[in-house]
């Protein structure tokens, strides 16, 4: 494993483990969903699956299956997240971050598959 994709996993972990968290228990979060005309149960589920993806990356640095599956489940998830903001019609600053997650999660999960297949 390259550096990179061991310093970009770590720093996606982190930032995913901390989102998580938020989408759990921040007051803003709930809000935010039901902005986006979601339910409790989903952000929870979001939440949760944002924990498991960043426990995943922290996996993939040993276990480059895990890494893979991790990142490429978190991309589909930045993916539906990045639609959502186009929905709703947020701003360029509201919708960047997922479309920026989105495409580093693609690259992580490139690199993990290649790292899998060899």
């Amino acid at each position: 494993m390259s550096d990179s994709v061991f310093f970009l996993s770590v720093v996606v972990a982190g930032f995913f483990l901390i989102y998580g968290i938020q989408c759990l228990r921040s007051p803003f979060m709930k809000a935010e969903f039901y902005r986006y005309g979601m339910g409790d149960g989903l952000r929870r589920v979001t939440g949760i699956s944002q924990l498991i993806g960043a426990a995943g990356l922290f996996a993939g640095l040993q276990i480059s299956l895990l890494g893979f599956l991790s990142a490429a489940g978190l991309c589909l998830m930045m993916a539906v997240a990045f639609g959502t903001r186009l929905k709703v019609r947020d701003s360029l600053n509201q919708t960047l971050p997922s479309f920026f997650f989105m495409m580093l999660n693609g690259y992580l999960a490139y690199k993990y598959l290649l790292l899998v297949l060899n």
